[in-house]
């Protein structure tokens, strides 16, 4: 079934709002551990342990309004971008053209359509004009759909203006229009991106462990005959210090963020996870007009056959450019810039009688006009090749040389042919595209932007190799390519491309960046063909014919600009077009990554190495080594720096190349990091009751200022691939919500078993010498932590994609 992501999305049939306060609020106890543990607590409570129940859920409660809280915050955020990326249309209300929201539509309501608007609701159409209609992601058909007042005039929900324009009478908005259920439920289908599968192999990594070890610390407290209710409590409050609860939290606050950061860098992003994808991609494809190029399209000067400047070929392009109906590019505003002295007085005889619009097959745009002394004329303009096959009487050979030598000089050329026409001459048709004489050049000039050259480079640095592919003529595109310092030893056309074999094609793309006159199909096919090689793609384009490579890369880039169905098809909006730019927000998206990564990975293996130690201690003593409430109070504390975790610095090497989850690398280093948490653990433990003799609270005091300071450290520790015995790791600073959030919770561990709530909480005050050795113990975890990551290769992001060089 197609889909319908160029489709806009009308609020009255797909609405993405702020997600309910009260959802939010119930998400974060929702989770069946959670839901499990709030039952076993009650019935604790009914069992007559009212303070311990109490409790728990005095930490339980706080835990989840902090994930609200932060969850909120984010989905604020995202409403706020989504805002600045909403669809308008123009309407006529009385007597006046104004702009509205999609959503502010009515029945009756007269809109404007024109080439690249899309079809916000079912239309009528009112005008004589016939326009042409992609129906194609509601209907599956490939071919442009013609509506006309004397053939087919209605116009569906879900489709986008091709060619021509006109206005249209609403008569159905949202779920109402004949295909508003369909678009609904196709939206709805969201994809399912690289980012969310890794979300979904880790969570059953997480499980197998979870389960496992759980079940074991059950049975073992079982066996030892300790109390069915306590020992349950037990074994859920270590299934939740084990379960990342604040993933999605960590993930939206990540994201929310990077959102954000994204903005201030004139990026908007449409989707969450596409930020995870920008910061992946390691292939960058794009037109060459405005983001190599100033994009000032500016026409130099006409010329006739001869190669000499010539005022009727101006006339002729002006008359072509400004009587058509369809979309005005920048080259046909170009032109009516540059004929300016060409007055509308001295227009004013000319009248459009017929046009031919402009298609990607032809790649010709013909109009035609009866002059002021009756004569019938046909103006035809277009891509050189595409006019010359019209032009059977053309010196062929010299003005292809002609047509060379100005393509090599960086210009962009289009030819003007003309003909005379018949008094009675009927309707246009494409057989009248024939016998023309081949009037002149146009030659038009867009110079490289100064700083392109550089942003490749800059892209190059981050591991994005960038492909240059251009509907221009191959001459122009080397020469670009030459002065922006792209590889320009091979051009492909877009000709050559659909004649190669598949086995040709993927040597095109390994040897080849820069491809020339491709139509919209042949640019979807590359994009599709690099990513089948396992590169993750971007696509930059802001047009009619770039809709549908969009859609088919990895992550569509844009411009808020853009043709309403190019900015509808990508997931992220540029604000300022330029590589620049882009190079800054995949640089944003990776750090994005690189510290939800960090929670992940550091967060895990501590709470891995927690309950391996409780399982191991949960054996030897007589008593529970920490209470259910203790062990959620840990949890509650440590979750203050996790969250900060989000706005942490990252090293900049860590952002020089795509990243991707890897399971195998996470579940390495759950392991190793938690085992060596867990040794210190069980050292710890036979310091206080070999060393110490403790008695069962003062077991437990000692373990949780332990066990709370070792995982703080390791955050800080495991934050950067950095050795703590290198200048570089000391400027590798923190972030200062993570810092401070950091000291502000070791200076509560430490102080807790100090004050009057300590009892409570079945905490005691500690000796001086005893926790001085314990944070002694902390230091020396902290140092081998150090050199472990050393030892093993430890990078501190997941391991960069390894994919094939294209």
């Amino acid at each position: 079934m197609p889909g319908v992501s160029a489709g806009v999305q009308n609020p009255r049939v797909h609405r993405e709002p702020s997600q309910k306060a009260w959802r939010l609020l119930l998400r974060q106890f929702s989770s069946p551990i959670i839901l499990i543990l709030l039952a076993a607590t009650l019935v604790s409570m009914v069992a007559g342990d009212t303070t311990d129940g109490l409790i728990i859920l005095a930490i339980v409660i706080p835990s989840g309004l902090l994930g609200f809280w932060q969850e909120h915050r984010a989905d604020r955020t995202m409403a706020s971008l989504r805002s600045r990326l909403a669809i308008k249309t123009r309407v006529r209300r009385a007597g006046s053209i104004i702009e509205i929201s999609v959503e502010d539509l009515t029945v009756g309501d007269v809109v404007l359509l024109s080439a690249g608007d899309i079809v916000p609701a079912d239309l009528q159409l009112l005008t004589d004009e016939v326009i042409e209609l992609d129906e194609s992601a509601i209907t599956g058909e490939s071919f442009a759909a013609e509506k006309s007042m004397t053939g087919d005039s209605r116009i569906y929900y879900g489709s986008h203006v091709v060619n021509g324009k006109g206005e249209a009478k609403v008569t159905a908005v949202g779920l109402d229009t004949k295909f508003g259920g369909l678009v609904a439920e196709l939206e709805k289908q969201d994809t399912v991106t690289a980012f969310e599968l890794g979300i979904t192999r880790f969570g059953r990594l997480l499980m197998r462990a979870m389960l496992l070890l759980v079940l074991a610390i059950l049975a073992v407290n079982i066996f030892e005959q300790r109390p069915l209710i306590d020992s349950l409590l037990f074994a859920l409050a270590l299934a939740v210090g084990l379960t990342p609860q604040l993933l999605p939290v960590i993930i939206s606050v990540s994201l929310s963020t990077g959102a954000r950061q994204l903005a201030r860098a004139k990026v908007l992003v449409k989707r969450l996870d596409s930020i995870e994808d920008f910061g992946s991609i390691d292939v960058l494809c794009t037109d060459k007009t405005g983001t190599l190029t100033i994009g000032a399209v500016r026409l130099d000067r006409c010329i006739n056959s001869s190669g000499e400047s010539s005022d009727e070929v101006a006339l002729l392009a002006r008359l072509n450019a400004k009587l058509q109906t369809g979309f005005v590019n920048p080259m046909d505003a170009a032109i009516e810039t540059a004929t300016d002295q060409l007055t509308e007085a001295n227009l004013s005889g000319f009248r459009l009688l017929h046009e031919l619009s402009y298609d990607f097959q032809r790649r010709r745009l013909s109009v035609a006009v009866e002059r002021p002394d009756g004569v019938k004329q046909l103006i035809t303009k277009g891509a050189f090749e595409s006019v010359l096959a019209v032009c059977p009487s053309a010196d062929k050979d010299a003005l292809r040389e002609l047509f060379e030598d100005a393509s090599r000089q960086g210009f962009r050329v289009l030819a003007v042919a003309a003909k005379t026409l018949p008094h009675d001459a009927a309707q246009l048709t494409m057989a009248d595209e024939s016998d023309l004489e081949f009037e002149g050049l146009l030659l038009f000039l867009d110079p490289p932007k100064p700083d392109a050259a550089a942003a490749i480079q800059d892209l190059k640095s981050l591991g994005i190799d960038l492909f240059l592919i251009t509907g221009d003529n191959p001459l122009a595109a080397k020469h670009i390519g030459e002065q922006v310092g792209l590889d320009s030893s091979t051009v492909v056309t877009g000709v050559e491309f659909a004649q190669f074999s598949a086995a040709e094609k993927l040597a095109a793309i390994k040897n080849t960046r820069l491809f020339a006159e491709f139509d919209p199909l042949q640019k979807e096919q590359l994009v599709k063909l690099v990513r089948s090689q396992g590169h993750s793609v971007g696509y930059f384009g802001d047009g009619i014919n770039d809709s549908a490579a969009l859609k088919a890369a990895d992550v569509g880039i844009s411009v808020d600009t853009a043709v309403d169905v190019a900015r509808q098809a990508a997931s992220i909006v540029l604000l300022d077009r330029n590589l620049g730019v882009i190079a800054a927000g995949v640089r944003l998206g990776r750090r994005t990554f690189v510290n939800t990564m960090k929670y992940v990975r550091v967060g895990v293996s501590a709470a891995f190495g927690n309950v391996l130690s409780m399982a191991v201690a949960a054996i030897f003593l007589p008593f529970l080594p920490l209470l259910p409430s203790q062990i959620l109070l840990l949890n509650f504390l440590t979750d203050f720096p996790a969250v900060m975790i989000a706005g942490d610095n990252v090293d900049r090497e860590a952002v020089s190349k795509p990243r991707e989850w890897d399971i195998r690398e996470i579940r390495n280093f759950m392991l190793t990091f938690g085992l060596l948490s867990s040794v210190f653990d069980i050292l710890t433990f036979a310091i206080l009751k070999l060393g110490f003799n403790a008695d069962a609270e003062q077991f437990r005091s000692g373990w949780f200022i332990e066990s709370s300071m070792t995982e703080l450290v390791v955050m800080l520790m495991l934050r950067t691939s950095r050795s703590m015995f290198s200048r570089e790791f000391w400027m590798s600073k923190p972030g200062r919500g993570l810092l401070w959030s950091s000291v502000t919770v070791a200076a509560t561990i430490l102080v807790l078993p100090f004050t009057p709530v300590a009892p409570g909480l079945g905490l005691e005050p500690l000796p001086s010498w005893l926790v001085l050795t314990l944070l002694g113990l902390t230091g020396i975890y902290a140092i081998l932590n150090d050199l472990l990551k050393r030892k093993i290769g430890f990078r501190s992001s997941p391991v960069s994609v390894n994919r094939t060089p294209a």
